[in-house]
């Protein structure tokens, strides 16, 4: 199944691309900023940072330039392109190492990130980071900046990890935090995504497998894992935010995670259901639909 398909995105991709004044921030690598699907006007970066990649070759800029392809390329691009009219805020925290070295940031790093984001305006954070060790104290930082998103009403949407265990970090297991596993084509969790109780409870699938985004070098690319399912949630509630500009951060968070079973039991995530969440806050009435 397409992956936009699979998570029932395309419904509301025709009723809306997006609203400029909603800014999604994406912690993740720097991006090729001049890749031509990627030249809407609504891409920029965070002043003082190096957002733009300086080595084409990178895993960092491959990364980034991929992610922000399926969040804000250009509809007709090679890419997801779900939500090209929103604002996206590229606050990159991977370095541009040598060509072969998996981009990684340490805990310190993401809570600077996650708080210049915020500070900057944001509304919705894509957190597709795989935390690498840190000093004394940097989790509790990290646990701070989490909750100065819950405070400000951000919504933080973050990869669940790729280990294929009952695993958690300071990340998932935020209750504010939405985490992300990665689902198969054929609808199932792909065994390489981390599960755990945080993850089921708050958790949510995305297309995870055979995802086709860009590249700096203007080519293509296929990838998969929760890095990359986790800007198809991020998306959509950048998409139903432009049409509920009214609604309250937990109004859209709610949407999102509204289980059709009632309580979750398990530890793993449930699909995204993009057009559930759209109908869930039509019914509601918390803002006026706007395109």
């Amino acid at each position: 199944m397409d992956p936009l398909e699979l998570v029932r995105l395309p419904g509301l991709m025709a009723l809306t691309r997006g609203r400029a004044d909603l800014i999604v921030g994406l912690v993740d690598g720097p991006v090729a900023l001049d890749h031509p699907d990627l030249a809407t006007g609504n891409v920029g970066t965070l002043a003082g940072t190096a957002g733009a990649c300086r080595d084409n070759r990178s895993p960092a800029c491959r990364h980034g330039t991929f992610v922000a392809g399926v969040l804000g390329a250009g509809r007709g691009a090679r890419a997801p392109a779900i939500a090209p009219d929103c604002s996206l805020l590229v606050r990159p925290i991977f370095l541009e190492g040598r060509v072969g070295e998996l981009p990684s940031a340490s805990p310190r790093d993401l809570a600077e990130a996650i708080v210049d984001c915020v500070d900057a305006g944001a509304q919705v954070l894509n957190l597709s980071a795989a935390l690498a060790g840190g000093s004394f104290g940097a989790e509790g930082e990290l646990e701070e900046a989490l909750g100065y998103t819950t405070r400000r009403g951000v919504l933080v949407i973050a990869a669940a990890g790729n280990q294929g265990g009952m695993a958690g970090s300071v990340i998932t297991r935020h209750p504010w935090v939405i985490p992300v596993v990665a689902y198969g084509r054929a609808g199932r969790p792909l065994a390489r995504s981390n599960l755990g109780r945080s993850v089921g409870i708050g958790g949510l699938g995305g297309p995870g497998e055979d995802v086709v985004s860009l590249t700096p070098d203007g080519e293509p690319a296929v990838l998969g894992g929760t890095s990359i399912a986790t800007p198809f949630v991020t998306g959509a509630a950048a998409l139903l935010w432009s049409m509920f500009p009214g609604a309250a951060a937990v109004a859209v968070k709610r949407a999102l995670l509204l289980s059709p079973t009632g309580r979750r039991r398990t530890v793993v995530a449930p699909l995204l259901d993009a057009w559930g969440a759209y109908e869930v806050l039509s019914r509601g009435r918390v803002g006026r639909a706007m395109s």
